[in-house]
């Protein structure tokens, strides 16, 4: 994320016990869960139309569903959109005195996905890649009484292959690019980013590209998914449901390639940018100068580890639980991916808690002066930054807490679609033992990345 906006935190925490004490404990809290879904969970159960309520049919639900204040969302995503291109280009260049990167690094990326996947997608709202273009469609429809894009079949093979290219071509940009924390270069790049996505809108249709190819429309798509604000259409009846966390991670029918490989590169790029602050990262990149090059090879390997380890397993899910031989390890990979976003919004969680907590503080200062100029428009330019405003012991707690609540849901959501899945609740129970294997070990393992920035004592 650059240097400017590193993820330190001010102080380490000295733990009670050792650290290994916690790793081992987590991995164990992780296999207790997986023994209890085995004792309590049925075949059938979570399958039944889940609860929901619908917010539409309250008068403050349907305010908050209302025309205008959606319009109003959408105008103040293209406002933010307009203003980080603006400061980047005519504001000053240091990254502490321009809105630009904050508004791209804490809010659009970590706040905006804590926003996604806790409570609802409001990125469909704010999109300002799809309002401006939704603008623009009205605009020559009305001036040439003809739809604007050409709306191309789209290639069934691509997938979602698009969207996954250009994340990983984000994550390069916050984990190894030199200009993440530059102004300038930042916004080129958004304007780059806005030119593809519009000449996708164009070419495919809008709803298409923003379902295939915007890759911030299909990545919190993934992690809203988990929220309990879901928002659907029946009988050509709108519905704005409340309903339990994590229900939509349940498909009915398998991902393609291009969805699994999306899926397990969101896991693994957080993964890696914790793995950069350890002492390990240290030790491979302190004889070389080639860090870049490092870096960039470090996240493409990162991707391919976390893609063969899910294979291998969904590979072993399939020889226990089937006795059939057409049983299809891609068929069970595209299943059981989903039960990885859980553990992708916990690491989220665990890894970004102190910087936001510290970086968002700067919104108040920057609100005021967004160029660097000098300026107090809002009173807050002399405001005070705390560095560690979270204490060190609270968000070990809090990581602790997140990444085991996040395997712990991972775990339940393989065994509901195992009972589902496989014939018989023996073949079903046999079919997870490599997933829950898969979970504790890596519990353990983002535990100790998770540890590296925070802890001190007894490791």
């Amino acid at each position: 994320m650059g240097s400017a906006f590193a993820h330190g935190f001010g102080e380490r925490y000295e733990l009670p016990i050792p650290l290994t004490l916690f790793t081992v404990g987590a991995g164990l809290a992780v296999l207790l869960s997986f023994v209890a879904m085995i004792a309590f969970l049925h075949p059938g159960a979570g399958w039944r139309d889940y609860p929901r309520f619908d917010l539409l049919a309250t008068r403050p639900g349907r305010l908050l569903a209302s025309a205008p204040l959606g319009s109003a969302l959408r105008i103040a995503g293209v406002l933010a959109y307009l203003l980080v291109i603006v400061a980047g280009f005519a504001g000053a260049q240091n990254p502490f005195k321009n809105i630009a990167p904050i508004m791209v690094w804490v809010v659009a990326w970590v706040g905006l996905a804590y926003v996604v996947a806790l409570l609802g997608n409001l990125w469909a709202l704010v999109n300002p890649f799809d309002t401006l273009f939704r603008w623009l469609e009205r605009l020559y429809a009305g001036a040439f009484a003809r739809r604007l894009a050409l709306e191309l079949p789209y290639p069934e093979r691509l997938g979602v292959w698009p969207a996954a290219a250009l994340f990983l071509g984000f994550a390069w940009m916050e984990l190894v690019w030199e200009g993440a924390d530059s102004p300038a270069r930042l916004a080129a790049a958004i304007v780059g980013y806005s030119i593809i996505a519009w000449l996708g809108m164009w070419l495919f249709g809008r709803e298409e590209w923003l379902r295939r190819g915007e890759v911030f429309s299909v990545v919190y798509g993934y992690l809203a998914r988990f929220a309990p604000l879901e928002s659907r259409s029946v009988n050509g009846r709108r519905e704005w449901n409340l309903r339990p966390h994590a229900v939509g991670l349940l498909p009915r029918e398998p991902l393609g390639p291009s969805e699994i490989v999306l899926v397990i590169a969101l896991l693994a790029a957080v993964s890696f940018d914790g793995f950069l602050e350890t002492p390990a990262w240290s030790a491979i990149v302190e004889e070389t100068e080639w860090h870049a090059f490092m870096r960039t090879a470090g996240l493409i390997g990162a991707t391919a580890l976390f893609v063969a380890a899910y294979l291998f397993t969904c590979g072993a899910v399939v020889r226990l639980g089937s006795r059939e031989r057409t049983a299809s390890r891609a068929r069970a990979a595209g299943l059981f991916v989903f039960t990885l976003v859980p553990i992708a919004i916990a690491y989220h969680v665990a890894h970004y808690l102190s910087f936001f907590a510290m970086a968002a503080q700067y919104l108040v200062p920057l609100a005021s002066d967004p160029l660097g100029q000098g300026w107090d428009l809002f009173g807050g330019a002399r405001y005070f930054v705390r560095i560690g405003v979270l204490d060190s012991r609270l968000v070990w707690y809090l990581s602790l807490a997140a990444i085991v609540v996040g395997h712990v849901l991972a775990v339940y959501l393989a065994h509901l679609l195992a009972l589902r899945e496989y014939p018989d609740r023996r073949s079903a129970l046999r079919s997870q033992y490599p997933m829950a294997a898969l979970m504790v070990a890596y519990t353990m393992t983002s535990l100790w990345i998770i540890a590296q920035p925070i802890v001190t004592a007894s490791q």
